[in-house]
């Protein structure tokens, strides 16, 4: 990585990228890389897999970047949500169901994560979550966390729809408002 790119700022980057310039690709690649890889890998759990769609996710994220807004969030939030949304369709298709179920799983799927991996802790998300009542909180890791949507929850829980859409829902205002104070 050269030195520009650690100097380089965020909305620098974003005004680089908005331009069209090929170089913010790279430097884009190489300041965010490994922590979406991170997250991705996170939720589909298959390392081949989580190099996929990282590649998919790049490659989207260059492609939509004229639907990035500023003004909406920061740069690297839309980069994740970008990624955990190709993550989640990846797990929920029927060919990675598939090779799931041919595939030989390990002891520990975290046994195999490195040091370098993304964990949410880095950057308080858990702790955060931590500050939820247990029901929401419940909620809010199977949805982020383990991918799962809110019907999926309903029915592994035994939760009633609704009740899953409530707490996700005052998880998600009670969220927004720590994320301000913090801000």
């Amino acid at each position: 990585m050269s030195d520009k790119t650690h100097n380089i700022t965020e909305e620098e980057l974003v005004a680089l990228l908005h331009a069209g310039d090929t170089k913010a690709v790279s430097m884009l690649y190489d300041m965010y890389s490994a922590t979406l890889y991170g997250v991705i890998l996170q939720i589909v759990k298959v390392e081949e897999t989580a190099e996929d769609v990282l590649q998919e996710a790049f490659v989207k994220i260059w492609n939509s970047f004229h639907s990035y807004d500023a003004g909406k969030g920061r740069l690297f939030t839309w980069m994740i949500n970008v990624c955990r949304n190709l993550a989640i369709d990846k797990i929920r298709s029927k060919q990675h169901r598939v090779s799931l179920n041919t595939r030989e799983i390990p002891a520990s799927p975290r046994a195999d994560m490195g040091t370098e991996s993304f964990k949410p802790e880095h950057i308080g998300l858990r702790e955060i979550t931590e500050k939820l009542n247990p029901d929401q909180k419940q909620i809010i890791d199977l949805m982020y966390f383990e991918g799962l949507t809110q019907s999926e929850i309903a029915d592994e829980y035994q939760i009633p729809l609704g009740t899953v859409k409530t707490r996700a829902r005052s998880a998600i205002k009670i969220l927004a408002k720590m994320f301000k104070g913090r801000v």
